[in-house]
Protein backbone atom coordinates (compact mmCIF):
# COMPACT_ATOMS: atom_id res chain seq x y z
CA UNK A 1 0.00 0.00 0.00
CA UNK A 2 1.01 3.46 -0.66
CA UNK A 3 2.87 5.01 2.29
CA UNK A 4 1.55 8.67 1.27
CA UNK A 5 -2.05 7.09 0.66
CA UNK A 6 -1.89 5.65 3.92
CA UNK A 7 -0.20 8.41 5.99
CA UNK A 8 -3.07 10.79 4.55
CA UNK A 9 -5.53 7.99 5.57
CA UNK A 10 -4.30 7.74 9.08
CA UNK A 11 -4.46 12.03 9.14
CA UNK A 12 -7.83 12.34 7.72
CA UNK A 13 -9.41 9.81 9.65
CA UNK A 14 -7.45 11.20 12.74
CA UNK A 15 -9.39 14.68 12.31
CA UNK A 16 -13.05 12.74 12.45
CA UNK A 17 -13.37 12.84 8.35
CA UNK A 18 -15.85 10.08 7.77
CA UNK A 19 -14.34 7.46 5.71
CA UNK A 20 -16.67 7.75 2.38
CA UNK A 21 -14.98 11.18 2.40
CA UNK A 22 -11.38 9.97 3.58
CA UNK A 23 -12.39 7.47 0.08
CA UNK A 24 -13.08 10.43 -2.33
CA UNK A 25 -10.46 12.80 -1.49
CA UNK A 26 -8.19 10.36 -1.67
CA UNK A 27 -9.31 9.42 -5.43
CA UNK A 28 -8.91 13.15 -6.58
CA UNK A 29 -5.01 13.14 -6.02
CA UNK A 30 -3.08 12.72 -8.98
CA UNK A 31 -1.02 9.31 -9.21
CA UNK A 32 -3.31 8.25 -5.93
CA UNK A 33 -6.36 8.19 -7.64
CA UNK A 34 -9.21 5.74 -7.06
CA UNK A 35 -6.25 2.72 -7.27
CA UNK A 36 -5.17 4.03 -3.87
CA UNK A 37 -8.25 5.22 -1.78
CA UNK A 38 -9.93 1.58 -2.65
CA UNK A 39 -6.65 -0.35 -1.59
CA UNK A 40 -6.71 1.93 1.77
CA UNK A 41 -10.65 1.89 2.51
CA UNK A 42 -10.51 -1.77 2.16
CA UNK A 43 -7.09 -2.65 3.74
CA UNK A 44 -6.76 -0.11 6.24
CA UNK A 45 -9.87 1.64 7.13
CA UNK A 46 -12.04 -1.40 6.67
CA UNK A 47 -14.87 0.28 4.72
CA UNK A 48 -17.81 -1.52 3.33
CA UNK A 49 -16.94 -1.78 -0.91
CA UNK A 50 -20.07 -0.50 -2.12
CA UNK A 51 -20.27 2.88 -0.21
CA UNK A 52 -16.02 2.45 -1.08
CA UNK A 53 -16.37 1.44 -4.68
CA UNK A 54 -18.85 4.48 -5.32
CA UNK A 55 -16.97 7.45 -3.38
CA UNK A 56 -13.84 6.28 -5.33
CA UNK A 57 -15.94 6.85 -8.55
CA UNK A 58 -17.13 10.04 -7.69
CA UNK A 59 -14.16 11.73 -6.35
CA UNK A 60 -11.86 10.12 -8.93
CA UNK A 61 -14.16 11.55 -11.69
CA UNK A 62 -14.91 14.89 -9.63
CA UNK A 63 -11.85 17.05 -11.47
CA UNK A 64 -12.06 14.98 -14.62
CA UNK A 65 -14.20 17.65 -16.44
CA UNK A 66 -12.17 20.05 -15.64
CA UNK A 67 -9.04 18.66 -16.41
CA UNK A 68 -11.01 17.78 -19.82
CA UNK A 69 -11.89 21.90 -20.23
CA UNK A 70 -9.42 23.57 -19.09
CA UNK A 71 -5.44 22.28 -18.72
CA UNK A 72 -4.44 23.82 -21.53
CA UNK A 73 -5.57 27.01 -20.03
CA UNK A 74 -3.89 26.15 -16.82
CA UNK A 75 -0.64 24.66 -18.50
CA UNK A 76 -0.62 28.33 -20.40
CA UNK A 77 -0.62 30.13 -17.34
CA UNK A 78 2.21 27.56 -15.73
CA UNK A 79 4.34 27.87 -18.54
CA UNK A 80 4.72 31.84 -17.41
CA UNK A 81 5.52 31.06 -13.71
CA UNK A 82 9.26 30.99 -13.18
CA UNK A 83 9.76 27.66 -11.38
CA UNK A 84 7.19 25.81 -12.50
CA UNK A 85 7.09 26.70 -16.55
CA UNK A 86 8.82 23.22 -17.23
CA UNK A 87 6.24 21.40 -15.42
CA UNK A 88 3.48 21.17 -18.15
CA UNK A 89 6.10 19.95 -20.67
CA UNK A 90 6.81 17.14 -18.51
CA UNK A 91 3.94 16.00 -17.77
CA UNK A 92 2.67 16.17 -21.89
CA UNK A 93 5.78 14.31 -22.26
CA UNK A 94 5.00 11.60 -19.71
CA UNK A 95 1.69 11.36 -20.81
CA UNK A 96 2.18 11.58 -24.69
CA UNK A 97 4.21 7.51 -24.21
CA UNK A 98 1.13 6.59 -24.05
CA UNK A 99 -0.40 7.42 -27.21
CA UNK A 100 -0.18 4.13 -29.52
CA UNK A 101 -3.42 2.32 -27.79
CA UNK A 102 -5.19 4.98 -28.29
CA UNK A 103 -4.35 6.00 -31.29
CA UNK A 104 -5.25 2.64 -32.59
CA UNK A 105 -8.25 1.92 -30.78
CA UNK A 106 -9.85 5.33 -30.15
CA UNK A 107 -12.15 5.83 -27.52
CA UNK A 108 -11.74 2.35 -26.33
CA UNK A 109 -8.01 2.65 -26.43
CA UNK A 110 -8.87 5.80 -23.70
CA UNK A 111 -11.66 3.27 -21.82
CA UNK A 112 -8.66 0.49 -21.79
CA UNK A 113 -6.00 2.89 -20.47
CA UNK A 114 -7.93 3.99 -17.79
CA UNK A 115 -9.55 0.74 -16.72
CA UNK A 116 -6.06 -1.25 -16.30
CA UNK A 117 -4.65 -0.10 -12.79
CA UNK A 118 -0.92 0.16 -14.31
CA UNK A 119 1.17 2.91 -12.49
CA UNK A 120 0.89 5.64 -15.29
CA UNK A 121 -2.21 5.39 -16.11
CA UNK A 122 -5.68 6.51 -14.73
CA UNK A 123 -8.03 8.94 -15.23
CA UNK A 124 -5.91 12.05 -14.77
CA UNK A 125 -3.30 11.07 -17.32
CA UNK A 126 -5.74 9.73 -19.88
CA UNK A 127 -7.77 13.09 -19.87
CA UNK A 128 -4.57 14.83 -20.32
CA UNK A 129 -4.35 12.40 -23.31
CA UNK A 130 -7.62 13.33 -24.82
CA UNK A 131 -6.69 16.90 -25.00
CA UNK A 132 -3.59 16.35 -26.21
CA UNK A 133 -4.87 14.14 -28.93
CA UNK A 134 -7.86 16.55 -29.79
CA UNK A 135 -10.44 14.12 -28.77
CA UNK A 136 -14.50 14.73 -28.16
CA UNK A 137 -15.12 15.94 -24.37
CA UNK A 138 -18.29 13.99 -24.29
CA UNK A 139 -16.58 10.94 -25.49
CA UNK A 140 -13.56 11.12 -23.44
CA UNK A 141 -15.19 11.61 -20.81
CA UNK A 142 -17.68 8.33 -21.08
CA UNK A 143 -15.00 6.65 -21.66
CA UNK A 144 -12.84 7.55 -18.65
CA UNK A 145 -15.80 6.87 -16.68
CA UNK A 146 -15.96 3.49 -18.12
CA UNK A 147 -12.54 2.89 -16.99
CA UNK A 148 -12.29 4.84 -13.85
CA UNK A 149 -15.77 2.09 -13.13
CA UNK A 150 -13.71 -0.75 -14.34
CA UNK A 151 -10.78 0.26 -12.77
CA UNK A 152 -12.26 0.48 -9.52
CA UNK A 153 -13.66 -3.35 -9.84
CA UNK A 154 -10.55 -4.38 -10.36
CA UNK A 155 -8.87 -2.63 -7.70
CA UNK A 156 -11.83 -4.08 -5.26
CA UNK A 157 -11.04 -7.61 -5.94
CA UNK A 158 -7.71 -6.97 -4.88
CA UNK A 159 -8.32 -4.81 -1.96
CA UNK A 160 -11.64 -6.70 -0.61
CA UNK A 161 -10.98 -10.57 -2.24
CA UNK A 162 -13.55 -11.98 -4.95
CA UNK A 163 -15.10 -13.53 -1.72
CA UNK A 164 -15.91 -10.33 -0.07
CA UNK A 165 -17.47 -9.35 -3.58
CA UNK A 166 -19.53 -12.44 -4.51
CA UNK A 167 -21.16 -12.50 -0.98
CA UNK A 168 -22.44 -8.80 -1.75
CA UNK A 169 -24.38 -10.66 -4.83
CA UNK A 170 -25.79 -14.09 -2.89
Amino acid sequence: MDAIAESLTRSLSSAGIPAWLVVALISMIPLLELRGSILVAGILLKTQWLPTYAAAVIGNMIPIPFILLFIKVIFNFMRKIKGIQKFPEWCEKKALKHTDQIEKYGYFGLYLFVAIPLPGTGAWTGSLLAVLMGMDFKKSLLAILCGVMTAGLIMSVIAYGASGLIGLFS
